[in-house]
């Protein structure tokens, strides 16, 4: 029997209230023809304002949608609308073969994943191509790090050398080293009493660069990450992978004017791994990738390299996500915490923060900023992590009571992304 999407996991699809409530209109049979599902997908046609209906498909694996409606969001009303008639309405979506609008769309984005899986045509070239890349990095890396010298030897405090760091970031593009051009731009906007930190740490980051070879391999990897080299997911998942129920604890949306990037930590309840997921959409557009929080997902992830893994591909899906457990998941005492980022650190000393769920903790306001204390130690809220907004909804789910809280810790502080109240329900802290 094929599995149905819940309503709650339909709607974290949306990309703004505005879209949940336009597709509510729309998940009634009444506006809907040549409706259908083959399982993997659903179509149909959605009648509007216009003589022409629009046109919607759906695929269901990833999921991405297609639409010939005019609107910029994504999804878009209809598409929400027909996962919505499909969720609460099976009837009104028979199983049958895609209509060829339908069929033609799917096909291409099969055509298109297996060129992107495909194995080089020539792996020779691949080959000299890395070698060339890798030559390119070592050297824009020493360059970095004899800037980095400069500055130093003149002094923090001597302006005459200072200036703009946009120079030595185009630098590092040109030596494509993206991840090097990051951490370099960010120089120029950091308060004084941390640029030395930042500093040692990005030369420490250029001098693994211009010796990756000399590494072991998973230190290696982790320098590779941090440096700008990518791995697509296909390939990710050509190497070994995790079958486990994982427990979805949050996610976050961050945008730019380039592109929306999404963030979905996952927990598994057998081996207690945690594992990122990462999606991203294009300005406007919400990622394709949608799991409720709190739910479960028995899924394979496949982890990228590194000495400290935790970004994942999402491989094969074994049915849709279901409700988790009642009980909030089991969490560490804030002295655990620290201690816990302090092992992960160990392993990869560029590491910001760490996934984290504190158990019976207790927002606090205070003269300095927000914190969490679990009335024997006390973690700071990172100032920039969350709007206050979402710091006054934490109160108000504790109500001064304990609770389970999931973010990210790191040496800025604790970065909350959800709170479980006293009835076990997730309640999300947006950024936005």
């Amino acid at each position: 029997m094929e599995e149905r999407w819940s309503t709650e996991h339909v709607l974290s699809l949306a990309p703004d209230a505005a879209s949940r409530k336009a597709a509510g209109k729309l998940s009634s049979p009444a506006p809907w023809s040549g409706t259908g599902t083959d399982g993997a997908a659903l179509w149909g046609e959605c009648q509007g304002s216009g003589r022409t209906p629009y046109r919607t498909v759906i695929e269901l694996a990833t999921p991405a949608y297609q639409c010939s409606c005019p609107s910029r969001k994504f999804p878009c009303k209809h598409a929400l609308g027909l996962l919505l008639l499909w969720s609460g309405a099976p009837e009104a979506v028979p199983a049958g073969e895609p209509a060829d609008w339908a069929a033609e769309w799917l096909r291409a984005r099969r055509e298109r994943a297996e060129k992107r899986a495909a194995p080089p045509a020539d792996p020779e070239a691949a080959r000299r191509r890395a070698e060339r890349r890798g030559a390119r990095v070592a050297a824009g890396a020493a360059e970095l790090r004899l800037r980095l010298a400069d500055r130093i030897r003149h002094g923090l405090a001597d302006q005459s050398t200072a200036g703009p760091w946009e120079e030595v970031a185009a630098r590092m593009v040109d030596a494509q080293a993206p991840g090097l051009a990051t951490r370099v731009r960010e120089l120029d906007s950091l308060p004084e009493e941390r640029l030395l930190e930042e500093y040692a740490m990005l030369h420490l980051l250029a001098t693994a660069a211009t010796r990756i070879d000399e590494l072991p391999p998973e230190l290696a990897a982790t320098v590779r990450a941090r440096v700008g080299y990518t791995l697509d997911a296909a390939e990710v998942l050509t190497g070994p992978t995790v079958r486990d129920r994982w427990l979805v604890l949050g996610s976050r949306d961050t945008a730019d004017e380039r592109l929306t990037t999404r963030r979905v930590w996952l927990r598994g309840a057998k081996t207690g791994r945690p594992a990122l997921l990462l999606a991203f959409g294009r300005p406007g557009q919400a990622p394709d990738l949608a799991l409720p929080t709190g739910h479960l997902l028995e899924a394979e992830l496949a982890y990228h390299p590194g000495a400290r893994p935790l970004r994942a591909a999402l491989g094969t899906r074994y049915g849709a996500p279901e409700p988790g457990p009642a009980a909030p998941p089991a969490g560490l005492t804030v002295a655990e915490a620290v201690a816990g980022y302090g092992t992960a650190v160990a392993d990869d000393p560029w590491l910001d923060s760490w996934p984290t769920v504190l158990a019976g903790v207790v927002p606090v306001r205070a003269p300095d900023g927000w914190h969490l204390t679990d009335g024997h130690h006390t973690v700071p809220v990172r100032p920039s992590a969350v709007p206050e907004a979402a710091l006054w909804r934490l109160v108000a789910v504790s109500t001064g009571r304990p609770l389970t809280v999931f973010g990210e810790y790191g040496h800025q502080g604790f970065a909350p992304v959800t709170a479980w109240s006293a009835e076990h329900r997730p309640v999300g802290l947006s950024s936005s």
